[in-house]
């Protein structure tokens, strides 16, 4: 009780500190009487108020104060023209009492107790949605949220990718860390630029065509086991594909805007298949089986290489390295060759302008 007393007995201070400022809600919730839950219920948006500056009525303070001691619902008022709203960890296990938000653009429901999107229709305003950490099992009730440009339901029971027919304006979609099984109901999202989907239960990359757009695409820590259907992103920058059953490097011609590729591991044998995407600045094969560096010499814009802890066992095949003016680092510790008294040295004569040799700076080394 001590150190809610001492909470309290700061956040009363802070109150009259502020003068100028409104510190205010909107929205009712039912907290347990813990030390984080009376942090939570003070997480407020500082907002400006302009023109007349609004005194805090201290004794109505005092009073929602008991009633949170005595576990009761309190209301927390969040003002009217609030544009961003953060209720980050408050325990809040259902959504509602967000009618009254008419300028609401983020609201940030991350690390609560939510089980289903529900009574979001009137934010139409809404252009960041953020419900990571919850218990969400279904996307569902956001055909109203037009303006949306990023989602995040990342880290919850998902099972079905669903319902995100009228979100055409969104940008950004997250859905890490779920039970997803197929890439499926995204064709008509036409601008979106990012989709994140690693660490769900996908074994094949599809239904991506109408993605026209995409320029970020995350499948890490899935069950994929062949690259395949990116012939329509020609668009696509990065592509992430780490931690899969991948086994051959393939599927990548019409990626010719590709900068950023993340193929670590998988079981891939050979550099191959990468003929198009003369743009790559970083390749990452970390944790593969491959034995030899070959066809990658038209790489001309690389900058960063990754080939540690696979079977590389000789330096001739790293001469290639030369090629590459743009190198500034390269990993190849847990190689054959690493074990190489002189290792350092050598890769510092193969490219004499590395900035960093697996872990640590080179100069000097």
């Amino acid at each position: 009780m001590k150190s809610i007393y001492l909470i309290k007995k700061y956040l009363r201070r802070k109150e009259k500190e502020e003068g100028n400022r409104c510190l205010r809600f909107v929205i009712a919730i039912k907290y347990s009487l813990t030390t984080e839950s009376v942090k939570c219920k003070y997480q407020l948006r500082k907002k400006k108020m302009s023109g007349e500056d609004h005194e805090i009525n201290t004794d109505e303070s005092e009073e929602e104060e008991e009633k949170m001691d005595d576990g009761e619902e309190v209301p927390l008022v969040i003002d009217n023209d609030e544009t961003d709203i953060d209720l980050t960890h408050c325990r809040i296990r259902k959504i509602e009492h967000f009618d009254s938000l008419t300028s609401v653009e983020t609201l940030c429901l991350r690390n609560n107790l939510i089980k289903k999107i529900e009574n979001l229709h009137m934010l139409t305003t809404l252009r960041e949605l953020e419900l990571y950490d919850n218990q969400i099992t279904k996307i569902e009730n956001l055909d109203a949220l037009v303006n949306l440009e990023i989602l995040d339901i990342s880290f919850n029971r998902i099972t079905k990718i669903e319902n995100l027919d009228s979100l055409l304006n969104l940008r950004k979609l997250f859905l890490i860390n779920n039970k997803i099984t197929k890439i499926e109901n995204l064709g008509h999202l036409e601008n979106l630029e990012m989709l994140e989907l690693g660490s769900n239960r996908i074994r094949v990359i599809e239904n991506l065509d109408g993605l026209k757009n995409l320029t970020n695409l995350f499948l890490g820590k899935n069950k994929i086991s062949k690259i395949q259907n990116l012939e329509a992103l020609e668009n696509l920058e990065l592509l992430s594909l780490q931690s899969n059953r991948i086994t051959k490097v393939e599927g990548l011609q019409n990626c010719v805007k590709l900068e950023h590729l993340y193929l670590s591991h998988n079981g891939i044998g050979e550099i191959e298949g990468l003929e198009n995407n003369g743009k790559l600045q970083t390749l990452d094969m970390t944790s593969n089986k491959i034995k030899r560096v070959n066809n990658i010499e038209h790489l001309d814009d690389l900058e960063e290489f990754w080939f540690n802890d696979n079977e590389i066992d000789s330096w001739e095949c790293l001469e290639v390295l030369k090629n590459f003016k743009k190198l500034e680092t390269v990993y190849l510790e847990h190689n054959p060759i690493a074990e190489d008294p002189m290792y350092r040295k050598k890769i510092k004569l193969l490219v004499p302008w590395i900035k960093q040799i697996d872990a640590t700076m080179a100069q000097g080394n």
